[in-house]
């Protein structure tokens, strides 16, 4: 239905074009813009309208109109203020959500805009109903009532005794200091919230400079304080147990009731179940709540059934005596999530088709009507984060879940998953603050559930095992987070199982198992964004299951294929070539652009048919929401926040931030011992209850994370302290010390500990020298198959499910040293075979695609109290050592043993037994980043095949190589 442009305000004109707050103030009965200078700054005797304009990640904007009434304001003004709010919705194209905000009764959404609190003033503006001057007075003595856990309602009361009580906290401003009482019935969450008041009122009205007090009802105690607020009263007196009190204003056992608006009269709607089938788009009805009042708008509706529909409504609350409940307009399309809670089964919410019809027809009529309408346009939209927020050159354990128990998996075989299996992952990583470590579960989409709980329970464990200092992440395969596959840098995803729960359930099930085979058909997609991030995921070896967006890999034995899709990069490509190297090591494959295949290619693939070009979209991460959350007896309660801030979290709850693509769950530092044990299912229970009602999946990825020991990847939905967490004490306590002290909170001790010790023993935090290089460099070498001196040398270290090393090694990554794990077949040492691959890298070698893999860490046995090595150290780094909580620089043992053979450079010599890491005794007194040095000249010529002189003419890389070889690291 048109709507005609002619009654609306000219003050509305460009409004909402922009991210912020827009203000005006109904004076003579026209909206006036608010300076921003003075926004926040309300009086009693006026009515506002506010307009905040949110820029969403999907480009478009989102807009909460709220017109706020005085409690002196007049009948004709607060009148006017709600007709000018319906007419800036249609200047901005019938989009935004309505409220009625009363002096005293605001909502936390409209109080989100001015934290930490609005306090109006006194007096009004001069107005043709209304005339009060403003009152401008010298600094006077103030008493303030502050309630809300999550946000401060503030209320000035009589400066008197019978104002206070034991439920409620009370701020006394008086000219030199200001007081805080905290009613002995508070929670701790009110008390720390009421100090942003004082903070507030520190800084308006005093400058910053004055003195603040805390005092605690009926804790006296000979405390100064306490005596100098309570003479302000005349003297302490207990207090009764309840002298003030207010009609809160909610009837929660009121039944909803349906009314449909006809010329400015409400007709009841009969029904039995409240579906939105009972809602006409050319009907304006109202939903009446009790504490909550909707007024549904259809699309179709004219402008003048909306003003009469809202007139209504504020009649309906004057007949019901209801000061206090809210009213809530909302246009057909954009309904909030609340609003259609109350519905039976509202349809899944659907981005609004005509809005942007909508949105340029009321641009064209403004234009006609002489308005200066440069654009009603949406809003740029968010690029998504390119990059994963997490340091990708840190440590990586893996683990597969074997029914009950994990096995640990080796360097070459903790890249290589199967959808059928589970697995648990420890990260340590360089963070902003100290090293991070992240523990996560990884459920393939065909895993059972036994393994699947038996993989929650040791992952809780382990993070329990480190204190709580781990972030705990739960995955599952198609729906991993940005920052999972970088960690693993090269991933593949095979079909089938290798887990004993697996097999076991596919035996005892009659299927049939498709678990990977090197010697049969299967097809692999390859994706990823370089290097360091791609993945070859199986997929149903089926024409259809090709895109012209990836390449693939399809092999049926020793028949190699790489499919080139027509829209793929040149980037795909080079990935598709490196995922060669681990699928099909040794062998040669035919490329093939699509349209050019052949029929070998299809005949594979059964028979040829259409597939599609589109790419794989990732779930988008929208708009981040987050919520405080109880957990009591099975039920979830959820209460969002708005326009959040670090501070809105108290260590002593629970919060959720859902950004859609992942949840995270907030653990405080003094949250129960048992809550914090059902953190990960309160974001179960999230997902299941789907409280955004955003059609969020149960396989979404729950992240959770312990104050204290948040991720980067979290702290960008913030503007992040890290020393604030770092604080001891509740949120008052810690509120308190800041406001005191009046400068930035001190870390007590570090964020992270320097080392840690997970359950394995191994260490979780390793030195710059352990991690991964993620570096990629053109001019490195690549080589499809392996020289003969490779191969020789393969024969003799490597098993039969080692990595393939056909291509030159990276920075060698150390491996940890551990106290306890399966040990290790003890391999032989071949001096010919190492001095084979020798001379095997002066040789020229072919130079195709660049590529870049990583060094396998070696295996150690266990040592022995006694015998157990000094730290291992680079050849460049050294990590300081950790003594006593003191950090002890090693340094290089320079005397010798008279007793001691020596070399030519006049170092002592050792047997090359016990200068392995491995040694069951250890040479302790040496340079242990030089190892070979302290070789003989005979014992090195023998273990590496040539001389100390022509083995320091070797680049950095193949020293290490052949130190690697042999175990000296």
């Amino acid at each position: 239905m048109a709507i005609s442009m002619r009654d609306v305000d000219p003050a509305f004109q460009g409004a909402g074009q922009k991210d912020g707050l827009e203000i005006w103030r109904i004076e003579k009965l026209q909206a006036v813009p608010v300076p921003r200078e003075s926004h926040g700054k309300f009086f009693a005797g006026d009515s506002y309208i506010i307009l905040k304009t949110t820029a969403r990640k999907n480009g478009s904007f989102q807009h909460d109109i709220h017109y706020w009434l005085g409690k002196d304001t007049s009948q004709d003004e607060s009148g006017t203020a709600a007709i000018k709010t319906v007419e800036l919705d249609v200047a901005l194209g019938g989009r935004g959500v309505q409220y009625r905000e009363v002096q005293g009764n605001e909502t936390e959404k409209f109080l989100s805009y001015f934290k930490p609190c609005i306090i109006p003033e006194e007096g009004g503006i001069a107005s043709g109903f209304r005339h009060t001057e403003i009152n401008e007075r010298e600094h006077v003595t103030r008493l303030f009532v502050c309630r809300g856990k999550h946000t401060v309602h503030v209320k000035e009361v009589p400066f008197a005794r019978s104002s206070l009580n034991h439920d409620d906290i009370f701020i006394l401003d008086t000219k030199s200091k200001i007081f805080q009482f905290n009613g002995s019935n508070s929670s701790i969450q009110e008390r720390a919230k009421a100090l942003e008041v004082v903070q507030y009122l520190k800084d308006t009205n005093h400058e910053g400079k004055c003195d603040v007090a805390a005092v605690e009802d009926g804790k006296l105690m000979a405390d100064a304080d306490a005596g100098e607020f309570w003479g302000l009263f005349g003297g302490f007196a207990p207090l009764p147990r309840k002298t003030f009190s207010e009609p809160n204003g909610k009837d929660t056992a009121f039944p909803p009731k349906l009314l449909w608006v006809n010329k400015g009269q409400t007709v009841s709607v009969d029904y039995e179940v409240l579906t939105k089938a009972l809602l006409d788009s050319t009907k304006c009805y109202i939903l009446d709540c009790g504490s909550e009042i909707y007024v549904w708008m259809g699309r179709e509706t004219a402008l003048e059934d909306r003003k009469q529909a809202g007139l209504a409504a504020e009649e309906l609350l004057r007949e019901g005596d209801r000061p206090k409940s809210h009213i809530i307009r909302l246009m057909e399309g954009f309904e909030t999530v609340i609003f259609r809670s109350k519905f039976n089964k509202w349809p899944k919410k659907a981005e609004a088709v005509v809005s942007d019809e909508s949105r340029g027809k009321v641009a064209a009529l403004l234009k006609r009507q002489g308005f200066n309408v440069k654009a009603v346009a949406k809003s740029a939209p968010v690029k998504e984060e390119p990059l994963p927020q997490i340091d990708c050159t840190g440590n990586l354990q893996v683990w597969r879940v074997n029914d009950s128990e994990k096995t640990f998996l080796s360097f070459s075989e903790q890249c290589k998953f199967y959808s059928g299996d589970c697995y648990i992952f420890q990260y340590s990583y360089p963070g902003d603050d100290g090293e991070e470590c992240l523990i996560g579960t990884w459920f393939g989409k065909k895993s059972i559930e036994e393994e699947r709980a038996a993989a929650t329970s040791l992952a809780n464990k382990m993070v329990e095992s480190l204190k709580f200092q781990a972030v705990l992440v739960r995955l599952y395969e198609g729906k991993e987070p940005i920052e999972f596959f970088p960690i693993f840098q090269n991933l593949v995803i095979f079909k089938g199982g290798a887990s004993t729960g697996y097999k076991k359930f596919v035996s005892e099930n009659g299927i049939q198992d498709d678990t990977y085979s090197e010697n049969g058909v299967a097809l692999f997609r390859v994706q990823g964004s370089g290097p360091d991030n791609m993945q070859a995921i199986q997929v149903d070896a089926v024409a259809p299951s090709l895109n012209s967006s990836y390449c693939y890999i399809l092999h049926d034995g020793d028949t190699v294929f790489t499919w080139i899709g027509n829209l793929s990069s040149s980037m795909d490509q080079e990935l598709a070539e490196r995922q060669l190297d681990v699928i099909k090591p040794n062998l040669q494959s035919r490329m093939l652009k699509e349209g050019s295949e052949y029929d070998q290619f299809w005949k594979i693939l059964g028979i040829k048919s259409e597939y599609s070009s589109q790419k794989i979209a990732r779930d988008p991460e929208s708009d981040a929401h987050l919520f405080c959350c109880t957990f009591l007896k099975g039920v979830l309660k959820v209460r969002e926040i708005f326009n959040f801030t670090q501070d809105d979290m108290m260590t002593e709850d629970i919060f959720i931030l859902d950004c859609h693509s992942c949840v995270f769950i907030w653990v405080g530092q003094n949250v129960d011992t048992k809550i914090r044990a059902q953190a990960l299912s309160i974001g179960e229970k999230f997902l299941e209850l789907d409280i955004p009602m955003e059609n969020l999946s149960r396989e979404t990825p729950l992240y959770v994370i312990n104050e204290g020991s948040e991720p980067q990847f979290f702290t960008r939905f913030f503007t992040w302290d890290s020393a604030k967490t770092a604080m001891h004490g509740n949120s008052f306590e810690r509120r308190l010390s800041i406001l005191k002290d009046g400068i930035k909170p001190r870390r007590d001790k570090p964020k992270r500990r320097t080392t840690t010790s997970s359950h394995t023993g191994r260490s979780s935090v390793p030195d710059k020298s352990q991690r991964r290089s993620t570096s990629f460099s053109p001019d490195r070498v690549r080589v499809r198959g392996r020289s003969p001196a490779f191969n020789a040398l393969a024969a003799t270290f490597e098993n039969s499910n080692a990595r393939n090393l056909s291509t030159p090694p990276p920075v060698a990554r150390k491996s940890f040293s551990k106290s306890s794990s399966p040990d290790p077949v003890k391999p032989p040492q071949r001096a010919a075979s190492i001095a084979a691959m020798s001379a095997s890298f002066e040789r020229p070698r072919q130079t195709l695609i660049p590529k870049s893999i990583k060094a396998s860490p070696e295996v150690k046995k266990p040592q022995s109290e006694a015998s157990k090595p000094k730290p291992e150290e680079d050849a460049k780094e050294s990590t300081p050592a950790v003594k006593d909580g003191q950090t002890v620089t090693p340094t290089i043992q320079e005397d010798v043993k008279e007793d001691q053979p020596e070399d030519e450079e006049g170092l002592p010599t050792y047997p090359y037994d016990r200068l392995r890491t491995s040694s069951s005794n250890p040479v302790t007194d040496i340079d242990s980043t030089r190892r070979e040095t302290y070789l003989s000249s005979a014992e090195f010529r023998e273990k590496f095949g040539m001389t100390k002189e022509a083995f320091a003419k070797l680049p950095k890389w193949k020293q290490n190589r052949l130190k690697i070889a042999l175990q000296l690291f």
